[in-house]
């Protein structure tokens, strides 16, 4: 499933995630990855759509590479200022969830709203028997 894309744009209510988490899961089961890459991108993922804006739309668009996915997530109004700060202390905050679970965070401007692209390597998982 090489160089493949799937595009995914759903209403920002929460009730709707759960569309978003099994178009993902269905993914992680086709590329055959570890548990742990699947928990890292829902986390990932669950965290922006916390963010989205209740009354619009959100899009999901997910690219595979060669040991990659990377997950562009979008529009939000003001994400780039939270993904600055680096929190106090033992705070959790976006930035910190996003580097701990994803190898690189990327903030775009596209039509005058942001866009967050996250970057993964992921690893099948390699069954036995196939």
């Amino acid at each position: 499933m090489s160089g493949d894309e799937i595009c995914l744009t759903l209403p920002a209510d929460e009730a709707f995630h759960g569309v978003a988490h099994l178009v993902l899961g269905g993914l992680a089961v086709r590329l055959d990855l570890t548990y742990e890459d699947l928990q890292d991108l829902e986390l990932a993922l669950d965290a922006l759509l916390e963010r989205s804006s209740e009354d619009g739309e959100v899009t999901l668009l997910l690219r595979v590479g060669d040991g990659t996915i990377h997950t562009v997530v979008g529009p939000f109004s003001s994400l780039r200022a939270e993904l600055a700060e680096d929190g106090v202390g033992d705070s959790l905050n976006l930035k910190r969830i996003l580097v701990a679970v994803c190898d690189r965070v990327d903030v775009e401007e596209r039509d005058g709203a942001q866009w967050v692209e996250l970057t993964k390597s992921v690893q099948a998982e390699g069954r036995v028997g196939g």
